[in-house]
Formats: C-alpha cells, structure tokens, sequence
C-alpha cells in the first residue's frame, strides 16, 4: 500500500490551507466589488434617475397643461 502524499512529493500548504487561502481572495475581491458599486455605480444611477424623474414630472406637466385648456366648440 502506497502513502499519501507519495514519497518524494513536494510538501506544500495542504488543501484545507488552499482552500482557505482562495476563500480570502474571494472575499477580499467582493469586498472591492461592493466598494466600486458603492462608490461608483449607486451615485451614477441614482443621479441619471434624478435627471429622468425631472423630465418626466416636466413632461406630465405639459400634459396635464394642455388637457386643462378650453377646447373650440364641438361640432356635433
């Protein structure tokens, strides 16, 4: 019966260690990923949805302007 590792294989971090060590990284990443969204993205979105909520109000008013004028008299 052989060994595990086999004889003469390198000894490196074991998997657990590896594992723990590509968990680190994945958390570290999404840490940065939240902060870009965070910092970046939320205050471009929420900026850009300013702007259209402006011109859509705009917009309504314009409608509700001409809904309000008098028309001609009806023919009918």
């Amino acid at each position: 019966m052989g060994t595990y590792p086999p004889s003469g294989a390198p000894s490196g971090p074991s998997v657990g260690q590896r594992i723990e060590e590509a968990i680190e990284l994945i958390e570290m990443e999404l840490r940065h990923a939240i902060a870009y969204v965070n910092d970046a993205v939320v205050p471009q979105v929420r900026s850009e949805s300013i702007t259209a909520m402006r011109k859509l109000a705009e917009s309504l008013q314009k409608l509700a302007d001409r809904m309000d004028q008098p028309k001609g008299p009806r023919v009918g």
